[in-house]
C-alpha cells in the first residue's frame, strides 16, 4: 500500500490535472465494494458529515473529503443537495482550503440559514512552520450559483485560553434571534469538553463557557458536538476520543453517544442527565450531525467509519461511506434511531416472504448481491426461552464466510460477529459487538445490506448496529438458525 509523505498529503487539488483525476475516479469505479444507495467518494477518502441544513426546497449535505487517495490529507468539503434524503445529487466541491486560515484543511462545522442565505461556520486548519496547529473557526455564505463567500478575519481565531489547539467542529442554531454554537474542545489538562458561544449577527461571537455535562474527566477530546431539542427534552451528541472500553461498551477505538436532559438553561449552561449513552453498537460509526426537516423531524447522519483505522479500499485509493439517514425521537430515556421513511422509495420487488414456526436451520433462498432490505420478526415461546437464535448475512455455500448476528434471550443481548465475514480488518478492536435490550419475549430487526455495509435496526430504533463489511464473490447468502422452536416472520426487499 502507498506510503504518503507529508508533502504529498498536503498538495492542493489544483496541482493535479483532470485527466489525472478523472483516470484515478475510473480506477475507484472499478472496486468491487463500491456502495450502491449510500453516500461515499467518487475518489479518496470521505470522513464527517457537514454543513447537514434543509434550505430552499432541498436538503443540503457536505462532506469532509481528501480527493486524492484514502488518507487523511488536505481536507475539502464536497456538496450534495437531495429532495428526499433519498437520491442525492453530486454539486462538486464548495470549499476549498485556499486562504491564509484554512491552508491546512477545511475542518467540520454546519450549516444554519440566516437573511434568506445558507450560511456555515467550520474550522480552518492553518499548520506553523513547526506544524504546531492553529484552529480558526470561520463563517462563510452561499451564493446564488453555488459559490461560498468566506468572512475573514474569522469569526474565532485561534484557541481560548486554558484550552489546547484542539478546537474544531462548531454546530450553529438560532434561537429567539441569537445564534449559538457548540464547538468541541480540549482543556489545557488533556480532558474533553464543549464550549458554548453566541452571535446576534453570526459574525461577532462571544464565548459563554463550558458547557456542564457532567462528565469532568471523560476522554482527552470531544469531536462533534450537537446539541438540540427533541419531544421535550435537551440532548448533547458528541464523539469523546480516549474512553476505555467497559463491559460491553466503548470498543472501538473512539465513541460516539448523547446525554439527556430533561432542560438545559442558557443561563447555567448545565445538563443534568442519568448517564452517557453510546449511540450505535456497531463497528463503524462516528461523528454525527443532526438538521431538523420541514415538517419537524430531527434527521440523523454519520460517518460510516473511524479515524486511524484502516480499511480494505485503502489499497484501491477510496474509502468509506455516510450512514443512512434516521429520525431521531426520545423514548424512556434512550435516543431511538429509525431509518427515515422516505428510504421506502428504495424498494424494488419483495422477493421473500415467510411466517410461521422454526426449529433448526433454513436458507432464505434468493438471488443477487448485498443489496437488500431485510425484515425479521421473532417470539420466543416462554418455555423455550433461553435457546438462542442465529441469523447469517454475507455467507458462502458452505456457511463458513458469514456475518452472524446471535439473539440471546437467556441474557437480552443481541451480538454481531464479523470474525468470518470477507476481507478481515481492524481484528485487533475485536471482532464482536453487544447490545444488551430490554426484552426479548419478542424481537424484531429492520436491516439494510449494501455492498460493504450492513446496519441494524433493533426494535424500532431501540439500538443499532453501524458496520463495515468486505464480502467476496460468492458470499451473498442468508441463514436462520433456531436452537429451538421460534415463531418468526420474515420480508425481504431488493434495493434499487
Amino acid at each position: 500500500m502507498k506510503e504518503w509523505t507529508r508533502e504529498e498529503r498536503y498538495k492542493k487539488l489544483s496541482d493535479y490535472s483532470d485527466n489525472y483525476l478523472d483516470e484515478l475516479a475510473k480506477r475507484v469505479a472499478q472496486s468491487p465494494f463500491r456502495q450502491n444507495y449510500h453516500i461515499q467518494p467518487n475518489t479518496g477518502l470521505l470522513n464527517d458529515p457537514n454543513g447537514f441544513t434543509y434550505f430552499d426546497g432541498k436538503w443540503h449535505l457536505f462532506y469532509q473529503w481528501f480527493p486524492m487517495g484514502a488518507v487523511h490529507g488536505l481536507k475539502h468539503w464536497f456538496h450534495l443537495t437531495s429532495t428526499d434524503l433519498v437520491q442525492w445529487n453530486e454539486e462538486g466541491v464548495a470549499l476549498l482550503p485556499d486562504t491564509e486560515y484554512d491552508s491546512h484543511g477545511v475542518y467540520s462545522g454546519s450549516g444554519f440559514v440566516k437573511d434568506g442565505q445558507l450560511h456555515i461556520m467550520y474550522t480552518g486548519n492553518v499548520r506553523t512552520e513547526k506544524w504546531e496547529r492553529v484552529p480558526n473557526q470561520i463563517v462563510a455564505r452561499m451564493e446564488e450559483d453555488g459559490s461560498f463567500t468566506k468572512f475573514l478575519p474569522p469569526a474565532i481565531a485561534g484557541n481560548p485560553a486554558g484550552y489546547t489547539d484542539h478546537f474544531r467542529d462548531p454546530k450553529v442554531w438560532e434561537q429567539h434571534g441569537i445564534y449559538y454554537a457548540v464547538i468541541g474542545a480540549q482543556r489545557s489538562d488533556e480532558t474533553g469538553t464543549i464550549l458554548l458561544y453566541r452571535s446576534v449577527d453570526a459574525v461577532e461571537w462571544e464565548l459563554m463557557g463550558e458547557v456542564d455535562a457532567g462528565l469532568p474527566d471523560f476522554g482527552y477530546m470531544w469531536e462533534c458536538p450537537d446539541l438540540f431539542e427533541i419531544d421535550g427534552k435537551t440532548v448533547l451528541l458528541f464523539s469523546p476520543q480516549g474512553i476505555e472500553p467497559e463491559g460491553d461498551r466503548y470498543h472501538n477505538i473512539f465513541q460516539t453517544g448523547y446525554v439527556i436532559a430533561d432542560d438545559f438553561r442558557l443561563d447555567e449552561l448545565k445538563l443534568a442527565h442519568d448517564g452517557f449513552r453510546e449511540l450505535d453498537a456497531g463497528f463503524d460509526f462516528y461523528a454525527t450531525q443532526t438538521a431538523e426537516s420541514p415538517d419537524g423531524r430531527r434527521i440523523l447522519t454519520a460517518w460510516m467509519g473511524l479515524p486511524d483505522v484502516a480499511y480494505p479500499t485503502d489499497s484501491e485509493d477510496w474509502a468509506h461511506c455516510l450512514t443512512l439517514p434516521r429520525e431521531l425521537s426520545v423514548k424512556e430515556g434512550k435516543l431511538i434511531q429509525q431509518p427515515v421513511r422516505e428510504l421506502v422509495a428504495l424498494r424494488k420487488e419483495k422477493s421473500v416472504s415467510e411466517a410461521g414456526l422454526l426449529a433448526g436451520e433454513k436458507r432464505i433462498e434468493r438471488n443477487g448481491g448485498n443489496c437488500y432490505e431485510l425484515q425479521l420478526d421473532l417470539a420466543f415461546p416462554t418455555s423455550d426461552k433461553h435457546a438462542p437464535v442465529t441469523l447469517d448475512l454475507c455467507a458462502d455455500a458452505a456457511n463458513d464466510k458469514r456475518f452472524r448476528i446471535t439473539l440471546d434471550p437467556s441474557t437480552n443481548k443481541i451480538t454481531i460477529d464479523r470474525s468470518r465475514c470477507g476481507i478481515p480488518f481492524a481484528q485487533s478492536y475485536g471482532t464482536t459487538r453487544t447490545l444488551a435490550v430490554g426484552q426479548m419475549d419478542t424481537v424484531k430487526l429492520q436491516i439494510f445490506v449494501d455492498t460493504s455495509s450492513i446496519e441494524i435496526f433493533v426494535n424500532d430504533g431501540e439500538g443499532t448496529f453501524t458496520s463495515r463489511v468486505f464480502p467476496q464473490a460468492g458470499e451473498n447468502g442468508l441463514s436462520l438458525v433456531a436452537g429451538s422452536t421460534v415463531d418468526y416472520s420474515l420480508a425481504l426487499w431488493e434495493l434499487a
